[in-house]
């Protein structure tokens, strides 16, 4: 058991060191010095979008063809609800390296009553009880600790990404705590849940994430402007006023 903490140990012995960095420069303006590569990962995305995704996704969230529904049904909310449950050990883990622990005692107690009272996270109790979810993320702690931005990447199924956040997906897998807990076979569920979630959320964005991906006269650069312009905001480098809409964003998140 020890040496199965040892991969979220380790980060909390430097973080008191490096947060004392400060957080990331302010980044401006688009770096993109992979353009050319990118733009085919974006065509290869937006014909998987096309052929299955899409679909797939507007199905799930009761929207069938080309319009109607209202979103996320009680099955797809309660997907919603399990799978971000299954985020809030992690962000534990993020606002705690962060040197946020009132972030981690909340995000603390939003799993245990939504794994309790909230039947395993298929309902969100917390919410209703005025605790509110603390988003964040390992890009977000390698931004308090002053790691810069890097180039924008678009990533295969992904999409839109930095080489920082590119970093952070990854330790947020190596760091998430469940995973030390929930055997093999069971882990695959919960990565399926996750999985459904997003599907969940593409459909009901249907509308929003349509006009960026089909009717810009340039999507990559529209997706582009809207993920940097999005994820500045979040970790507060932007002006209000200079933020735009997540298309992804949860629309039962406070």
């Amino acid at each position: 058991m020890q040496k199965a903490w040892l991969p979220v140990g380790l980060p909390f012995a430097f973080a008191t060191g490096l947060a004392a960095c400060g957080p990331a420069p302010v980044a401006q303006g688009i770096n993109d010095p992979r353009e050319a590569a990118n733009r085919e990962v974006h065509a290869a995305n937006l014909a998987l979008d096309r052929a299955v995704v899409r679909p797939v996704s507007r199905a799930l969230s009761g929207k069938g063809g080309t319009s109607g529904g209202s979103g996320a049904g009680p099955i797809g909310q309660g997907i919603g609800n399990f799978a971000d449950n299954l985020g809030e050990p992690g962000r534990v883990v993020n606002s705690l390296l962060q040197l946020r622990p009132g972030n981690a005692a909340q995000s603390t107690l939003r799993f245990v009553v939504n794994s309790t009272v909230g039947i395993g996270g298929l309902f969100d109790p917390a919410s209703a009880l005025g605790v509110a979810e603390k988003d964040t993320d390992f890009g977000e702690t390698l931004h308090v600790w002053g790691a810069g931005e890097g180039a924008y990447v678009e990533l295969p199924l992904l999409g839109p990404s930095t080489e920082r956040d590119v970093v952070g997906m990854v330790a947020d897998t190596l760091l998430d705590p469940l995973s030390l807990f929930i055997p093999e076979p069971e882990r695959h569920v919960a990565t399926l849940a996750k999985a459904a979630s997003s599907l969940g959320d593409r459909g009901r964005y249907s509308d929003t994430v349509d006009s960026v991906l089909y009717d810009s006269a340039d999507s990559y650069a529209q997706a582009r402007l809207l993920y940097l312009q999005n994820r500045r905001f979040e970790l507060g480098q932007t002006a209000p006023g200079e933020a735009f809409e997540d298309p992804y964003e949860d629309p039962y998140a406070q």
